[in-house]
């Protein structure tokens, strides 16, 4: 009889896909110790006992300063991804049209800048998962992997 295998439960992370115009907003990362200086979209870890859209919706208020109702999030992805140190992660990806507010850097000593890009002519120097989040999720794919 083979032993059973472990118990692993990767981070989850929860992304923010904004869209306006046909653009997304991006934010560039900065003093933050992960993908310094590369473009990602909003959005960090779901905290524990918060559910995705929660969380999603957490992170609008941290990092743009805009309220976003749960109800206008739609699930657009989830990345099942290695960041370049190795740690598996589960990034799941929320998209809206709708918030309330003007959006900021609400949080500048963790994000240098932030813009619209088209969705289909992102930055060269974009976080590899978010890229291929961002790509799927146009393409309409709800899964895929990176780096794993």
């Amino acid at each position: 009889m083979t032993a059973p295998a472990e118990t692993f439960r990767p981070h989850v992370g929860v992304h923010l896909i904004l869209i306006r115009d046909g653009n997304v907003l991006l934010l560039r990362r900065a003093n933050t110790g992960f993908a310094d200086g590369s473009w990602s979209v909003p959005g960090g870890c779901l905290d524990a006992g918060e559910t995705l859209p929660e969380g999603a919706a957490r992170e609008a208020r941290e990092e743009l300063g805009i309220i976003i109702d749960r109800a206008d999030l739609t699930f657009a992805h989830l990345c099942h991804h290695a960041d370049p140190d190795g740690q598996i992660r589960i990034g799941v990806f929320f998209t809206t049209t709708r918030w309330a507010g003007e959006l900021v850097n609400a949080e500048p000593g963790k994000c240098d800048k932030i813009d619209w890009f088209p969705l289909d002519s992102l930055p060269g120097d974009l976080v590899t998962y978010v890229r291929t989040g961002i790509d799927a999720y146009r393409h309409g794919h709800p899964f895929s992997l990176n780096g794993v």
